[in-house]
């Protein structure tokens, strides 16, 4: 059994109104801002390997529902919020997990940072990436991509569904704690 090539009207439309398809469309999108998703997922879930789950689910799942798209040209917008999402879902299951380890007694022991100037870098690195964790989770989604990402409110507010005085707020407060967290840190440090 045969089936008749797709018509103009059966196809998804790219973003400048020509008829497109998955494939390319998803294969662009792919191209140009995979490098910027993982990174935004790295800040939120802070593991590269599980960003880089996150962000390709979320580009398989566009892929299959490429067709229903109301609007592909938001198709950026719809893989950041994706993104978000799955980011929060795998901090919620560790949360589970680091509970559930916790009652059991078996946690694990971080590795100590080494002398070189390598280790300290990374340990600064580390100590951002803590404070931005300890955000509260609408915090830490807009800091990460206001300052990580450079999206404007009116972006942040579209990818996390909320109002942009809502953006102002949670950026400000994150941004102060911020400031408060890393000031400690280094006043014990010195």
């Amino acid at each position: 059994m045969t089936h008749a090539p797709p018509t103009t009207t059966d196809r998804p439309v790219t973003g400048d109104g020509r008829p497109g398809d998955a494939d390319s469309a998803v294969e662009q999108l792919y191209a140009t801002h995979w490098r910027s998703l993982v990174r935004l997922s790295v800040l939120l879930v802070r593991d590269t390997g599980t960003a880089e789950e996150i962000v390709q689910d979320a580009f398989v799942a566009m892929h299959g529902r490429w067709g229903r798209l109301r609007e592909p040209e938001k198709g950026l917008a719809y893989l950041r919020q994706a993104v978000v999402n799955r980011s929060r879902s795998v901090l919620r299951h560790r949360k589970v997990v680091d509970r559930h380890l916790e009652v059991e007694g078996h946690r694990g022991v971080p590795l100590a940072p080494g002398a070189d100037e390598h280790a300290l870098e990374q340990a600064r690195r580390e100590s951002v990436l803590d404070a931005v964790a300890a955000l509260p989770r609408r915090q830490r989604e807009v800091i990460a991509l206001r300052y990580y990402l450079d999206l404007t409110e009116a972006q942040i507010a579209d990818t996390l569904g909320i109002s942009r005085g809502a953006v102002k707020s949670h950026a400000s407060r994150g941004a102060e704690s911020l400031r408060q967290h890393l000031g400690e840190l280094l006043e014990d440090h010195s």
